[in-house]
């Protein structure tokens, strides 16, 4: 028997301790439990932590999957604040708007970060869903008795510090966020509208993401409060009011009787109806026998009070 065959036999042996198997520790003489493979695969679809991480977290829980995962959250939000902080003085600019439309309310949220790169990855369009949704359920709980119009303007740690449904806050997740994507990340603004039962939200996101979710993602979003309008003809109505507000960029709403001033003209009513050059906006609103009562628009990076 050779010398090359003796030694390919004994490292085969050698090999042989599989996961899921007892290992003996040399200088303690107790057994430790290395990572169960199916466990393991599981934890890293589940978390999306590396196969090291995860393999660690297993072995330490001795393969308690429960706990491993909330060993590896613990980590991963310590790591996120800590490079969170480090990152905190590069700007932000880039980012995506968040737009979702429920039952009579609705919400408009601007997330910045520092890459368009980073702005496409799923990470971070589930941080863009996740703080749309906190925010139009803040607004539901702090509004549910209210019956008239409101809207509220959120900024900074206003944000910072509302709550997901797991409890958590926003400042947490995207901490975490940071953490997991490597670039600084900030929430800038929200704001939310409640209207009552005989008026209408329109809405439009410019660029939007496609996603399995009802928030809708780009890089522009307007949200409109109308009354009247044709039945049927509603969600149409919304969508080509909030496209006008996206491409003509108004400041202002205007009167309905309200004389243009041509290309530089700010008020959206006197504005020339994108959707259709002929008309203003009043006149084509007089068609739908509608009327305009506020808007909002976000245009992800712009500064406030442009």
């Amino acid at each position: 028997m050779s010398l090359a065959f003796t030694f390919r036999m004994a490292t085969r042996e050698a090999v042989k301790v599989s996961i899921g198997q007892p290992v003996l520790c040399l200088h303690s003489g107790f057994q430790l439990l290395a990572a169960d493979k199916a466990l393991l695969m599981k934890l890293r679809k589940n978390t999306g932590y590396t196969f090291i991480n995860c393999k660690k977290a297993l072995e330490k829980f001795e393969n308690d999957i429960a706990q491993a995962e909330s060993w590896l959250h613990e980590q991963a939000q310590k790591e996120g604040w800590a490079k969170a902080s480090k990152l905190e003085g590069r700007k932000a600019k880039e980012g995506l708007i968040g737009l979702l439309v429920g039952n009579q309310t609705a919400a408009m949220v601007e997330v910045n970060c520092e890459t368009d790169f980073v702005a496409r990855n799923e990470k971070f369009q589930q941080l863009v869903k996740d703080v749309t949704l906190a925010t139009l359920a803040h607004h539901q709980n702090k509004n549910q008795s209210q019956t008239g119009y409101v809207k509220s303007v959120l900024v900074g740690d206003e944000l910072n510090k509302l709550t997901m449904a797991e409890g958590s806050s926003l400042a947490d997740h995207v901490a975490l966020t940071i953490g997991r994507l490597g670039e600084n990340m900030s929430l800038k603004r929200a704001v939310t509208l409640g209207v009552p039962a005989e008026w209408h939200i329109g809405s439009y996101v410019h660029g939007n993401i496609i996603s399995q979710t009802k928030v809708s993602m780009g890089r522009y979003g307007a949200l409109v409060i109308f009354q009247g309008g044709k039945d049927g003809e509603r969600d149409t109505l919304g969508r080509k009011l909030g496209q006008h507000i996206v491409g003509e960029d108004p400041l202002s709403l205007g009167n309905m009787d309200d004389l243009p001033c041509g290309e530089s003209e700010t008020r959206l009513l006197p504005q020339t109806f994108l959707a259709d050059p002929s008309r203003t906006v009043a006149q084509f609103l007089k068609g739908q026998q509608a009327r305009v009562l506020d808007f909002v628009r976000f245009q992800c990076g712009e500064t406030l009070g442009e």
